[in-house]
């Protein structure tokens, strides 16, 4: 070993004894020599971080971010071995791991990057990842937004891919459990019900289904609640696969879905029922206004409207993009802009809707996104096979951060029922608990 190599070596140790002070993880670190050091005191080594080089290193000493680390996780250079990068993160306090940058002696770390400094630079990988030039910031008006290459960016991943951590019915947003330990196929059959309970949905009726993805909700409605359902998405890949499920299931006469903008579906007051479930994150704080009032247009006087969508906890000043959104946006959700739940029941209210009923479902989000994890990692040598290693990496690391933020509640997820304003009763019943039976 060269005296610059050992140099490194010496100086890794010291840098991961200081962090493992404040971790205190039960989780080891696996240098690129091979040496395996513990993130906390009587840590096991069963799950390790992989340090594959000493450039891995250098780049979170000089750069210590989480848009780093997705990079260096992404591209191999760090790698978690004995276990998903989920089970890794529970081996640690996570408001520990989040803070852990501003608790670290700065001045010590920075005396230990020198051996670092100058050495030789491995190539950077190739990640898929969004191209935001010419994309403003969060909040302003985008001129050319591109939600069509947005939605294809994630969802034209292919569906096979998807079918690797999905339910069946490919429903690709968060479930709703009746028990702690019912299956995910359970809860998300479950989820679609309730939507058509809390939508009220009867034989006749006409419902829209915003960003339709794979068709669950629109097939479960028209078979179990005798609606007619017209579904629209951006995604070719969604598209193909949920008409060929129509057919297979007989419901062309019921069911019609197409590729198309949702604000530029015609017809106004010609649903008594719209369902947008995790769509509206791809919208765009720009774009608020403009939903709620095609929201609006399309309902019958007093239809319903339902609103499933992650917020941001939301604070005192404006909202800014975090270190999670600049990552999210950039490899997982172009585009994507979380809102509040303050904002959402105050533009309901602007735009003509009376807020009927708002659910929280964060903890089952995080049981989703557990599902979800164990699934893709139990699958992810065929992932790779499908949308390469680096992306397979990058789905796994969201899924593991999302499943943290929705367990701390730094992101939540709700139900939100409207009803379009009109004089006199709601027409729902006066007991709200018939939805959960």
């Amino acid at each position: 070993m060269t005296d610059g190599a050992d140099r490194r070596i010496q100086a890794a140790r010291r840098i991961i004894v200081h962090v493992a002070e404040w971790l205190q993880a039960d989780l080891s670190i696996r240098l690129w020599n091979g040496e395996v050091l513990p993130l906390g005191p009587g840590a096991r080594d069963d799950i390790c971080i992989v340090v594959a080089r000493p450039s891995a290193l250098r780049r979170l000493l000089f750069r210590p971010r989480l848009m780093t680390l997705f990079e260096l996780f992404a591209g191999g250079d760090l790698a978690i071995e004995g276990g998903s990068p989920l089970e890794a993160a529970d081996r640690w306090e996570h408001g520990r791991a989040v803070h852990l940058a501003r608790r670290v002696d700065k001045g010590l770390l920075a005396r230990l990057a020198l051996p670092f400094l100058f050495d030789g630079r491995d190539p950077v990988a190739v990640l898929p990842a969004w191209d935001a030039s010419g994309d403003d910031g969060v909040g302003r008006v985008r001129a050319a937004r591109r939600d069509r290459d947005f939605i294809g960016f994630h969802y034209d991943v292919g569906n096979d891919f998807y079918d690797l951590f999905l339910d069946p019915e490919m429903v690709y947003s968060s479930a709703v459990f009746p028990e702690t330990d019912s299956t995910l196929d359970q809860a998300q059959t479950h989820k679609l019900d309730l939507i058509c309970r809390k939508l009220n949905l009867k034989p006749g009726q006409h419902l829209l289904d915003v960003g339709c993805g794979w068709g669950g909700l629109a097939c479960h409605a028209a078979q179990h609640y005798g609606v007619t359902v017209h579904g629209v998405t951006l995604s070719r890949a969604q598209l193909e696969f949920a008409r060929d499920k129509v057919s297979r299931l007989g419901l062309e006469d019921r069911v019609s879905l197409e590729l198309r903008d949702y604000r530029e579906v015609d017809g106004a007051e010609a649903y008594d029922a719209i369902a947008q479930v995790e769509m509206f994150e791809h919208a765009g704080f720009a774009n608020h206004d403009r939903h709620f009032e095609q929201m609006r247009h399309l309902l019958k006087p007093g239809g319903l409207y339902f609103h499933q969508a992650s917020v941001r906890r939301g604070g005192k000043g404006p909202l800014r993009p975090t270190a999670t959104t600049r990552v999210i946006t950039r490899f997982i959700f172009p585009g994507g802009e979380l809102d509040t739940l303050g904002m959402t029941v105050t533009n309901l209210g602007r735009h003509g809707f009376e807020v009927l009923d708002v659910e929280d479902l964060r903890e089952h989000f995080a049981l989703t996104l557990r599902h979800w994890a164990a699934r893709l990692y139990a699958n992810r040598d065929r992932a790779e096979a499908m949308a390469g290693a680096e992306r397979t990496r990058l789905w796994q690391i969201y899924f593991a951060l999302f499943a943290k933020g929705f367990e701390r509640g730094a992101v939540l997820v709700y139900q939100t029922v409207a009803r379009k304003r009109r004089p006199g009763s709601s027409g729902l019943p006066l007991d709200r608990g018939r939805l959960y039976r």
